[in-house]
């Protein structure tokens, strides 16, 4: 399993644009083949803090999830509501 997190922070008074952004392509995430899980989190401590927690078949399957119309289109929308560039962590899952 391939496993991407990704940690964004979204600008003051943007966050629920934000969340509709997200959520509004999430029914079509869900129907990817390769795409196993896609949650977005909210920080506790910081309101404008997000994690994304991806889980792909593997690293092919990532790549044609980000290769799709609809995620490109909130990549490039999300881009003007960050407050600093997203950071990503790749991980291999060896325990379940």
């Amino acid at each position: 399993m391939f496993i991407q997190v990704a940690t964004v922070k979204v600008q003051q008074g943007k966050e629920a644009e934000f969340e509709s952004l997200v959520k509004s392509i999430l029914p079509m995430v869900r129907q990817e083949k390769g795409t196993l899980q896609y949650v977005l989190h909210r920080s506790q401590d910081d309101f404008g803090k997000y994690l994304f927690y991806e889980k792909y078949t593997d690293k092919e399957a990532k790549e044609v999830h980000l290769s799709t119309p609809y995620v490109k289109e909130m990549i490039n929308t999300a881009t003007d509501l960050l407050s600093e560039k997203p950071s990503i962590a790749l991980y291999e899952e060896i325990a379940f």
